[in-house]
């Protein structure tokens, strides 16, 4: 609820702007409400659902995301930047609205020793006719003393859920996702797209489709299936990619020309033309792969995995790891085309999807079905 200050705040600051200083001033607000809310939702989330469902409830955090992305991009092309500004402003303030009405979770009151309270929000989260004081009790049963020493990040209980959650945000921008979707309407344009703006809303409602599609076979497929799969597409897609602009660029000689997409100024506009939909086949694989596994689950994984005290810390220092990873990796995208080419870039991508994979297959615990506790209690075991 606190998030909706710097949020309206920041968003009247872009209206209002007159200059880029104070522009950047804004979207610092901006980040800053965007950087909280994104590490203490999926937590909120994950504590107040019922086990059958926590999957699909927490795939919805990035649902809801990428639905954010596709109304900016269709609102964007008819909207200037100010009003823009204006639209973006109304959910927050919906949000501090309908957070009101909801209850604080059993999980954090049952660590206060506000019993009462747990039970009258298990009362509101489950209904009138389920167990509350059975779920209680169970939550009770794995509630530690509140409080986390440096000392006990020695605990593979501790560490290893964190290391874990750390690395699935790492590999999750080492996918390129975020240079991707930053650069669609670029990409698009070099694919010969005269409507690259159309193309990119295109773009957004593949991932909505796909993330709606993850969220709602999630608790049955289990996380680590939708892992797999994902990161098997986005490895097969980006090489796609990368052959499409091997296909279409000429043998390089100015790779260290800043201006990285104009190189595909110089390829023949024949080749281009008749394989240009190599590069929206490639791309739209991409983005539905993503929106399948890599997108939503180390979102949904992070925010199940840590025990109780040191959630906290450890789903802060997993939201650190992400959106430090998404500046670098967007930040060097044009950097890394100018260094190893166009189809260089996505082939080292693809190679990264592949690294995913490993890591999915030797690391990642599948958390389907179970209770908070009992997944804590995995991990005390191991």
């Amino acid at each position: 609820m606190l998030c909706s200050v710097p949020y309206v705040f920041g968003f009247t600051i872009i209206i209002s702007a007159q200059n880029v200083w104070v522009l950047y001033l804004g979207r610092m607000l901006t980040g800053l409400a965007s950087g909280v809310t994104s590490l203490v939702v999926p937590v909120y989330i994950s504590e107040i659902s019922h086990p059958e469902v926590r999957g699909m409830l927490g795939s919805c955090v990035q649902l809801m995301v990428v639905t954010g992305i596709l109304g900016a991009y269709i609102a964007g092309i008819a909207l200037p930047w100010r009003w823009l500004a204006v639209l973006c402003s109304f959910p927050s303030c919906i949000m501090l609205l309908f957070m009101s009405f909801m209850p604080e979770t059993p999980r954090f009151l049952l660590s206060r020793s506000r019993r009462s309270e747990a039970v009258a929000a298990l009362r509101f989260l489950r209904g009138p006719l389920a167990d509350h004081e059975g779920e209680c009790e169970q939550i009770e049963a794995g509630v530690q003393e509140e409080g986390l020493n440096v000392s006990e990040f020695k605990n593979p209980s501790i560490y290893r859920p964190l290391l874990i959650g750390v690395a699935l945000m790492f590999f999750q921008q080492l996918t390129g996702i975020n240079a991707v979707m930053f650069y669609a309407e670029t990409i698009f344009e070099d694919a010969n797209f005269k409507d690259s703006r159309l193309a990119s809303v295109v773009v957004g409602s593949i991932q909505v489709c796909f993330t709606a599609v993850a969220a709602l076979i999630i608790d049955k497929t289990g996380r680590k299936v939708l892992l797999y799969v994902s990161g098997v597409i986005m490895a097969l897609s980006t090489a796609l990619f990368g052959l499409y602009f091997k296909m279409v660029l000429p043998n390089p000689t100015n790779s260290s020309n800043p201006d990285v997409w104009a190189t595909l100024n110089s390829a023949s506009p024949g080749a281009e033309s008749s394989i240009s939909w190599l590069a929206v086949v490639s791309l739209g694989c991409f983005v539905a792969g993503f929106a399948l596994g890599w997108g939503p689950i180390p979102w949904l994984v992070t925010s199940e995995i840590f025990p109780l005290k040191a959630r906290g810390i450890s789903s802060g220092a997993c939201v650190l790891t992400n959106w430090a990873m998404a500046f670098l990796v967007t930040k060097e995208f044009n950097d890394l085309i100018g260094f190893l080419t166009s189809y260089g870039t996505f082939w080292l991508f693809s190679a990264l999807c592949c690294l995913n994979i490993a890591f999915t297959a030797f690391y990642v615990p599948e958390t389907k079905g179970q209770t908070l506790e009992q997944i804590e209690a995995y991990f005390r075991r191991s």
